[in-house]
C-alpha cells in the first residue's frame, strides 16, 4: 500500500523516537533484572550469616570467657548485627527501585513517545503541506490556469523562494503563451495581407489608368463621378501599400542605425508646417544595428498620428536616451485628446483605429518593425493630456526576430 507523502514522514520520524525508547527500556528492564537478583541472593546469605551468628553466641559459655574474650564477642555481635540492618534497609531500597525505577522509565517513554508523535506530525505538516501545494501548482502552470493567491505565511525560507520561483516561471510561461498565440495570429495576418496586396494591385492599375484617359474626354456631368473613382482608387491604392508593407519582414543586412539622428532628420522633414517639434537628443544614445527604412517609416507613423492629434498645430516631442549599457528608448510625445481607455489594449492590433478613415494598420506596421528589431513599443498617457509612444530597442542583435 502506498502511503502519503505527509505519512511517509510521520512514521519515519515516528520510529526515529521509538527505537532508542524501546532500547533504553530493554536496557532498563535487564539492569533491573539484574539487581533484583543480587539482592536476593545478598539477602539469603546476610540470613544465613545471622542464624549461624546467633547459634554461634548462644553456645558460647561467656562465664568462661577472659574480659578481654567477651568485650571481643560483644563487638562481634554488634557488627554482625550492624550489618544484618544494613542489609535488610539496602534490601527494602532495592526493592522500591526494582519497582518505582521502571515505572518511571515506563512513563517517561510514553512521554518520549508522545513527544515524538507530535513532533512528526508537525514536521511532516511543515514539510508536505509545502511540496502538495507547489505539485498542485505545477498542475495549474500545466493546464495554462492562474496561480492561487499566496495565503502562507511565514515556513522555511527555501519553500518561500521556491514558490516565489514557481510564480515568476508561472508568470514568465503565461507571457510566452500570449506572445506565441499573438505571433501566430500575425503572421496569418501577415500572409492574408501579403495576398491580399498583390490581389489588389492587379485590377488597380488598369482602373488607374481608364480613370486617367477618361478624365480627358469626360463630359462635365460626369467629372463628378471619375473624382470619386480617383478619390476611391488612390485611397485603395494607399491601402494596398499598407498591406503590402504589413505582409513583409525588413529585408537585407543589418546596419548600424544612429537612432539621435533619424528622429532629428524625421522632426525636419516629417512634421506639418504648423507643429512645433520639441527634440531632446541624449548624445550617450547608441547607434544600433538595424534595418534603416522599416525604422524610419515606424517613426514616421508615430510622428504623423502625433500630429494628427493635435490637429496639425502645436508641440510633439521627440526623446532619445541611453536604456542601461545594451539599448535605447525613444519617446514620441503628443498633448492631443489622448487615446480612448476602451482601444488602449487593443491599440497595436490590426485594424483597430480611433480615427475617421483609418486603416488601422499603421500601429500594427510599428509594433512588427520594432519587435522585429528585438525591441518593445508600448503607449502612456501623457502627463496632463495626450499620449506617449515609447520605443525600447537593443544595441545589438544578430538576428531579426521572425513573429
Amino acid at each position: 500500500m502506498h502511503l502519503p507523502f505527509r505519512k511517509r514522514i510521520q512514521l519515519v520520524v515516528f520510529l526515529l523516537g521509538v527505537l532508542p525508547a524501546a532500547m533504553a527500556l530493554v536496557g532498563l528492564a535487564i539492569a533491573v533484572r539484574s539487581p533484583a537478583g543480587t539482592t536476593r541472593a545478598n539477602r539469603e546469605v546476610m540470613e544465613d550469616l545471622a542464624r549461624t551468628g546467633r547459634t554461634l553466641v548462644q553456645s558460647l559459655d561467656s562465664t568462661r570467657l577472659s574480659p578481654a574474650a567477651r568485650k571481643s564477642l560483644a563487638a562481634h555481635s554488634k557488627a554482625l548485627n550492624d550489618a544484618i540492618s544494613r542489609g535488610q534497609r539496602q534490601d527494602t531500597y532495592a526493592g522500591y527501585y526494582s519497582y518505582i525505577l521502571p515505572i518511571l522509565v515506563l512513563v517517561l517513554g510514553a512521554v518520549v513517545l508522545g513527544v515524538a508523535m507530535r513532533l512528526g506530525g508537525y514536521l511532516s505538516r511543515q514539510l508536505s503541506r509545502p511540496i502538495e501545494e507547489l505539485i498542485g501548482w505545477t498542475g495549474n502552470i500545466r493546464r495554462a490556469e492562474p496561480l492561487p493567491p499566496d495565503e502562507r505565511e511565514g515556513g522555511a525560507p527555501e519553500f518561500a523562494a521556491l514558490r516565489l520561483a514557481l510564480r515568476e516561471m508561472a508568470s514568465g510561461l503565461a507571457e510566452a503563451r500570449v506572445r506565441e498565440i499573438e505571433g501566430e495570429r500575425l503572421r496569418a495576418f501577415r500572409e492574408v495581407a501579403r495576398r491580399v496586396a498583390h490581389e489588389m494591385k492587379n485590377p488597380l492599375t488598369p482602373i488607374r489608368f481608364a480613370v486617367s484617359q477618361l478624365s480627358g474626354t469626360a463630359r462635365p456631368d460626369q467629372r463628378e463621378a471619375l473624382e470619386v473613382l480617383q478619390a476611391e482608387s488612390a485611397r485603395l491604392e494607399h491601402l494596398a501599400r499598407e498591406f503590402t508593407e504589413m505582409g513583409r519582414l525588413p529585408e537585407g543586412p543589418a546596419a548600424e542605425v544612429d537612432l539621435g539622428e533619424l528622429l532629428g532628420e524625421l522632426a525636419r522633414t516629417a512634421l506639418p508646417a504648423g507643429i512645433t517639434p520639441q527634440v531632446t537628443l541624449n548624445p550617450a544614445t547608441p547607434v544600433i544595428t538595424g534595418h534603416y527604412e522599416p525604422l524610419r517609416r515606424a517613426l514616421s507613423n508615430l510622428l504623423r498620428n502625433a500630429s494628427e492629434a493635435v490637429g496639425g498645430a502645436g508641440v510633439v516631442g521627440l526623446t532619445s536616451q541611453p536604456l542601461g549599457e545594451n539599448g535605447a528608448e525613444l519617446r514620441i510625445v503628443d498633448h492631443g485628446p489622448g487615446v480612448p481607455e476602451a482601444l488602449r489594449e487593443r491599440l497595436f492590433d490590426p485594424y483597430v483605429t480611433g480615427k475617421k478613415g483609418g486603416t488601422g494598420l499603421g500601429l500594427a506596421l510599428v509594433r512588427q518593425t520594432v519587435e522585429a528589431h528585438g525591441g518593445r513599443v508600448w503607449h502612456e498617457p501623457t502627463p496632463g493630456g495626450g499620449a506617449t509612444f515609447v520605443i525600447t530597442l537593443p544595441k545589438r542583435r544578430q538576428a531579426l526576430q521572425v513573429k
